[in-house]
This record gives C-alpha cells, structure tokens and sequence, in this order.
C-alpha cells in the first residue's frame, strides 16, 4: 500500500472506476464481478453495503457487505446476520493488505451497527480463500451456503 486505503461509496464518478476492478483469471470462479454486485446491490437497496477500496486516487479492489438478513429466510427474525458478501482486489493490487483492510472495514460497519459477528461464505479447495480467511481469525460454522463455507468471525475483538 502506498497510502492508507480507504472506502468510497459507488457513485457515478467512480462507477467506472468499480466495474475496471479486476481479479487474476485463474480466481474468477471463485467470485462474483464487480458488475453482479452492483447488480443485486441494485435489487437489495437495504442490505447490500457495496465500496470502492482506494489506495490515493487509484481503485485497488470492490467489496460489498450483506448488513441483517434473515439468514433462514423465513421470516422468524431468530438468525439475523450480516457480513462480506463480495471481495475483489485487483490482481495487481493483490498480497498488499488490502484484504485485511476490506475485512477489517465491515467488522467496523458491523460494529458501528451493533452487530457482533462477521460472516463470510467461500468456496472450498486449494485454490480458494480459505487460508486467508481463517488467517483473519475466521472459524468455519459447519454449515454450507450455495455450495461454500460458511465462516465467522467474532467481533468482540478487533480483527487480525
């Protein structure tokens, strides 16, 4: 990092910024593009958290958070969760800390709402995030959401 990253809402000055955002080739079945977050962040006005990570002027990687769902969906209110639903950091940008520093800033969303858990779902398997996850201080759950694991992080502690 050159600078200190920081987030910034997705508007239409950095929107094109957001959609250049690009992972390595060999990782994109791992994760959504930036296009399709900012779709269902569209489609899910009240839960979807979508930034821009930016290193001085220059975009270096896309997160979106996922804030209260009724994770069982159905309608009870007993499992409220919130999250990263998304990250992508630019495959120049990648092993820089801006990661970490995506992570760290939705357990401090999470936090400023009250929350006190991050989850986060991945998929399995050597060339998956698993490692960096679990680096984070994450745990698995045991459960598994579309096909990844599913995996949190207590935020009685700061993160790291």
């Amino acid at each position: 990092m050159s600078t200190t990253p920081q987030l910034a809402e997705i508007t239409p000055a950095n929107l094109d910024a957001a959609l250049g955002v690009r992972i390595r080739p060999d990782q994109e079945h791992l994760v959504e593009p930036v296009e399709k977050s900012l779709a269902e962040a569209y489609v899910h006005p009240g839960v979807a958290w979508p930034r821009l990570i930016l290193d001085g002027d220059r975009a270096v990687g896309f997160l979106m958070a996922f804030l209260d769902i009724d994770w069982k969906g159905d309608g009870s209110g007993t499992d409220i969760r919130s999250g990263l639903w998304r990250l992508n950091i630019g495959a120049d940008a990648q092993g820089r800390g801006y990661g970490r520093f995506a992570v760290e800033s939705v357990a401090a969303e999470i936090r400023r709402r009250g929350g006190d858990r991050l989850f986060v779902t991945w998929h399995p398997g050597p060339d998956g995030p698993e490692a960096f996850y679990l680096g984070l201080g994450f745990r698995t759950t045991g459960e598994t959401s579309g096909g990844q694991t599913v995996g949190v992080l207590d935020l009685l502690e700061p993160t790291g």
